[in-house]
């Protein structure tokens, strides 16, 4: 039977997963601490790093690269794609490690699937990449006409946990419209209507999550930049603010909102203030991704890792309760989408795309 290796970098993380067909043989998150990953200067030049505590958390399980049947990473900041898998090729290669999508941990999922797969000797795919899904024209023009909106949120959870839910109430994903909002370091919102992303809000342009800015007023945007450049920061340095060390790193010091809820348990005011603000933001980026469907909304899902916190869902869902039900799903299963659609693609039912 086949034996795949989904992988899943983070900003902080890399999250593995080793299965049998369907069956889970283990699941590991190998966490990095930040002045590690502070030695490198980009995150293409994390690979080998990443790739050697992959390779170490196979053998401490007892295997082998030469064992897999396939490798399957997360896919990256792509070009506009369609969801489903990609076989990792040199062109796709040579847009994550130029960023020419943009900066994202996601980019190295393509990167070390392709580096684990030379060690097996076999093949390496992405499925579901962040980019994955088209913007109908209405949605992607903005005020400039040299920018469009693009497409870019956490496709791989949000499309398996509507499945899930859909499979829950006992009808097909394709027969419903779901507005998905995925709470974890980046926070990123769509809405599926027929089985098909209508519209999403990215990272880069709504609420401010754990460790990114999220979108913030322009003029004075571009005042912080130029006066950044004046102070000798650079475009890298920039970029690391708007993801990495915006959101509530920048205002506690802190990506942990179990550590967030301690300070507001503590009495820290501010803590309350921007925990709240931030689910006040999530709450009217779902309002607003509503309206794309006229309202006609058949559930809300909050899913990812800060589904967890009581107190985000609960701040949510007093201002979204009444749009639609609500679902909580906490957490993400990632891991097994990857080898889902994977394991799909080996056994002919779906066909692997190139970029």
């Amino acid at each position: 039977m086949d034996l795949i290796l989904a992988i899943n970098p983070g900003s902080t993380s890399t999250k593995i997963g080793l299965f049998q067909g369907e069956e889970i043989i283990f699941i590991e998150n190998i966490e990095h601490k930040r002045e590690d990953l502070a030695k490198f200067p980009d995150i293409p030049s994390q690979k080998h790093f990443r790739l050697n505590l992959v390779l170490g958390a196979l053998k401490k399980h007892g295997y082998e690269p030469s064992q897999l049947s396939a490798t399957v990473g997360r896919g990256g900041l792509l070009p506009p794609i369609a969801s489903g898998g990609y076989a990792v090729n040199e062109k796709m290669l040579d847009w994550v490690n130029r960023g020419l999508g943009g900066v994202h941990a996601s980019n190295l999922g393509s990167i070390l699937a392709d580096l684990v797969a030379k060690e097996a000797g076999c093949k390496a795919y992405i499925y579901d990449a962040v980019s994955a899904g088209f913007l109908p024209e209405i949605a992607a023009i903005t005020g400039f006409p040299e920018i469009r909106r693009k497409s870019l949120s956490h496709v791989l959870n949000s499309r398996a946990q509507s499945i899930q839910f859909a499979k829950q109430i006992g009808k097909n994903f394709e027969d419903l419209t779901l507005i998905i909002a995925h709470l974890g370091g980046g926070i990123t919102l769509s809405v599926y209507e027929n089985g098909v992303m209508a519209d999403s809000i990215g990272d880069d342009i709504g609420t401010f999550s754990p460790e990114r800015s999220g979108g913030v007023p322009l003029i004075d945007f571009v005042d912080f930049c130029f006066d950044s450049i004046e102070k000798g920061l650079t475009k890298k340095d920039i970029q690391k603010r708007i993801r990495g060390g915006g959101g509530i790193s920048a205002h506690l010091n802190t990506i942990d909102i179990r550590e967030v809820e301690e300070m507001i348990s503590n009495g820290d005011e501010n803590a309350e203030a921007v925990l709240s603000a931030m689910c006040y933001n999530i709450a009217k980026g779902i309002g607003s991704l509503a309206s794309v469907v006229f309202g006609r909304v058949d559930a809300i899902i909050l899913t990812g890792g800060i589904a967890k916190s009581k107190f985000v869902t609960e701040t949510i869902s007093e201002r979204i309760k009444f749009i639609a039900p609500i679902k909580i799903m906490p957490g993400e299963y990632e891991l097994e989408a990857l080898a889902a659609g994977c394991l799909r693609i080996l056994s002919g039912q779906e066909i692997a795309a190139e970029l």
